[in-house]
């Protein structure tokens, strides 16, 4: 008892001493705006063009139809969503393979969508787990319950129940813009040197706009591989380079038996590595156990030779967790999304709560009013993950269509 007492006193000293840093997502239902840009009426003659169909360019390219201003979306792969994707084979429900929680608080979907009110439409699932456990690669420890109750209420988070993130952005967000996304279409150079904004493609095609807005992961602006005339100067380099962003994949595997706990958070040097069922809560006569590896950890994996030598080591490690059960339950049926390993991606998310204040305010500058930002990172509302990418395009646009030289 003693024990758990000393545990509980230093995390709640800890908490309190970066409470500043915490109030993030659900936390920081405060911060969520009154009004986004769906509310608002714009008008603008000039052409827009956005970078990148993920969560926070569709965002973005809803209020330019809404608003019917001439707008053009260049996406550099053949499908939209970014990093949101759904699998619907593998189990009896719809499985995210990107991006996953709602971390922010349920009336955030509304703010998302433009609904007025506090009742929400969608079923969520309160992620509330019951049972964890933690893994230091000998020993296999179940956590107390009250570490469970005490991360829920102090940071709740939920999942939707019998839909996902691509769901939701799709029928709320997506479904009105798709017309203008042009496809395999990755942009390597910005020229804002004259008055209109030139663009170059891989492809070797160029797209003119009065202004534009890049919503690319922030992986892709660290890498160069987008190049910008005049340059990028060098606060605007260095907030980029100092963001944390993580190599990391993501899996889903069946199981005939669930022989698991809700969740596994296992010993990582940086980064995150747990295994988590992914069924919790859902309606469901499937067994998936996902795994999330982000970081250094995902070092062990990728020196292997493919994604079968992956599972292989992920069922061996659960075996020696649980005597064997895995491999005996695992009915060879998985998907593996490397999110860190795709050339439009580069990593998994950002935590912008743990990088500074500074450098966040840097990367929302626009350059010459001209070219603007969006993003998670670039959040204004504190939201994170997919909410944050959405508010940011909202935000983003709203500085876009506004702003006057």
């Amino acid at each position: 008892m003693i024990k758990i007492l000393n545990k509980f006193f230093i995390v709640i000293i800890l908490l309190i001493s970066f409470n500043s840093c915490l109030q993030w997502a659900v936390r920081a239902k405060g911060k969520l705006p009154t009004e986004t840009a769906l509310h608002k009426t714009y008008d603008y003659n000039g052409k827009v063009i956005i970078i990148g169909a993920g969560a926070s360019g569709l965002a973005a390219a809803k209020v330019l139809e809404k608003n019917n201003i001439d707008y053009t979306i260049l996406e550099a792969t053949d499908r939209y969503g970014g990093r949101l994707k759904k699998d619907t084979i593998l189990a009896d429900f719809p499985i995210d393979i990107g991006a996953e929680w709602l971390h922010s608080a349920p009336i955030t979907l509304n703010k998302l969508k433009g609904k007025k009110g506090d009742n929400i439409d969608e079923e969520l699932i309160p992620y509330h787990l019951d049972r964890t456990a933690s893994w230091d690669g000998k020993e296999l420890k179940i956590d107390p319950h009250w570490q469970n109750n005490f991360m829920y209420y102090f940071l709740s988070e939920s999942k939707f129940k019998n839909t996902t993130w691509y769901d939701f952005v799709n029928e709320n967000i997506a479904n009105t813009v798709l017309h203008k996304i042009i496809y395999n279409s990755p942009v390597v150079s910005i020229d804002y040197s004259n008055n209109q904004v030139s663009l170059n493609t891989l492809n070797d095609k160029i797209y003119k706009a009065d202004r534009v807005l890049v919503t690319v992961p922030i992986g892709i602006l660290k890498s160069d591989k987008i190049s910008f005339k005049p340059e990028l100067n060098k606060n605007k380099k260095d907030a980029i380079e100092d963001i944390t962003y993580h190599p990391g994949f993501k899996v889903a595997m069946k199981f005939s038996e669930k022989f698991y706990p809700d969740a596994i958070t296992c010993k990582a040097k940086n980064g995150e590595k747990g295994f988590y069922d992914m069924a919790f809560g859902k309606e469901t006569q499937s067994n998936i156990l996902g795994f999330l590896c982000t970081g250094d950890e995902t070092e062990n994996y990728d020196q292997l030779n493919s994604k079968k030598e992956i599972i292989d080591q992920l069922i061996d490690e659960l075996d020696q967790m649980f005597n064997g059960k895995a491999s005996a339950s695992f009915s060879g049926k998985y998907i593996l999304e490397n999110w860190g390993s795709y050339e439009f991606t580069n990593g998994t998310w950002t935590q912008a709560f743990q990088e500074k204040k500074s450098n966040l305010k840097i990367l929302n500058q626009p350059l010459d009013n001209k070219v603007y930002f969006a993003g998670e990172i670039n959040d204004p509302y504190k939201q994170m993950g997919v909410p944050g990418a959405i508010l940011s395009g909202y935000f983003a646009i709203d500085k876009l269509l506004t702003d006057h030289k």
